[in-house]
């Protein structure tokens, strides 16, 4: 298996370090099983022939036009993490020069890949639109904004979608390399897994800070501060419109807009995460838990944390 990575100036060390590493274990493990698998070769590509990484640190790579058609091809995050110089760079010549190679390897029937703010590079080359795909949890809005035809779904931590697989936020990277050595051997992937000491993680959404997207806009902004008020009482739209100064029509457009969701599941967010801070951080029980946030029983907190976070009040105690 012939796998690309596609370095950029700028590239976010941890992340392209995490796809190599992954990769090269994997590589040293295959031979430990019965049947192994088909080698795997890594290869680093750049449209430029001196890149650095966002530390410094010089990284040898093959021009992009002497490598042959990849198996892979994998975009590791660009060392700019916040929507401002996330923009800036977005701009600069070379991720255009970046997008013709995405796409004729896209052509080629290669697999494309990305991780974190990598999968706005690959974004940009509109190869996702009408795709389905996932991105740094804290830059979502920013995402949803810039490319309205992917369907992005934040809250997972890897997503695949007709020959693309996009992962979230900087450990996502080695979701993103495990998921690439699965496809060709399940075996190894869990191999290198174990390994690694990764666990299964299907989920960003556990370590979403909900007001961090709310500033993303002013609207979203107020309507999450009246609902942190208001979880003990329950939910009602008309008067979170009244409260924020919206239509009710208008919040729930500028809510799924920036955030992908109706105002009642990101109330729903919201109670999440006040109960696993509460079951963190209090011997409360959980029927008290579900009251303090609007629920009659723990009944009902426990099968919304169940299929929020795919885990139970147990696993969330025992983590503190």
């Amino acid at each position: 298996m012939r796998i690309h990575i596609l370095v950029l100036d700028g590239v976010f060390d941890l992340g392209l370090s995490a796809l190599t590493d992954t990769l090269g274990t994997a590589r040293q493990l295959a031979g430990l099983l019965a049947e192994p698998p088909t080698t795997i070769e890594v290869t680093l590509v750049g449209v430029r022939r001196r890149v650095r990484t966002a530390q410094g640190l010089t990284v040898p790579v093959v021009p992009v036009h002497s490598v042959h058609n990849p198996d892979v091809v994998l975009v590791p995050a660009l060392g700019a993490n916040m929507p401002d110089t996330l923009a800036a760079r977005l701009a600069r010549a070379d991720v255009a020069d970046a997008i013709v190679a995405m796409r004729r390897w896209s052509t080629s029937t290669a697999v494309v890949g990305a991780a974190c703010t990598g999968t706005f590079l690959l974004a940009e080359s509109a190869l996702l639109d009408g795709q389905r795909a996932t991105t740094s949890w804290w830059l979502a809005p920013m995402f949803r904004q810039r490319y309205p035809r992917v369907a992005l779904d934040d809250s997972r931590m890897l997503v695949s979608s007709a020959g693309f697989t996009t992962a979230g936020a900087a450990m996502a990277h080695v979701d993103l390399a495990l998921g690439i050595v699965r496809s060709s051997s399940p075996a190894l992937a869990a191999q290198t897994a174990r390994y690694l000491l990764v666990e299964p993680r299907g989920s960003q959404a556990e370590f979403v800070i909900p007001d961090h997207l709310a500033h993303a806009d002013p609207v979203v902004e107020r309507f999450e501060g009246w609902a942190r008020q208001r979880l003990a009482h329950g939910f009602s739209l008309a008067e979170a419109a009244v409260a924020v100064g919206a239509s009710e029509r208008t919040l729930a457009r500028r809510l799924q807009g920036v955030l992908g969701k109706s105002p009642l599941s990101y109330f729903q967010d919201l109670r999440v995460e006040r109960a696993v801070h509460l079951l963190r951080t209090s011997t409360e029980s959980v029927d008290q838990i579900a009251a303090r946030i609007g629920y009659s029983d723990g009944v009902t907190l426990r099968a919304l944390l169940r299929r929020k976070l795919g885990r139970g009040v147990r696993e969330l105690r025992a983590e503190t």
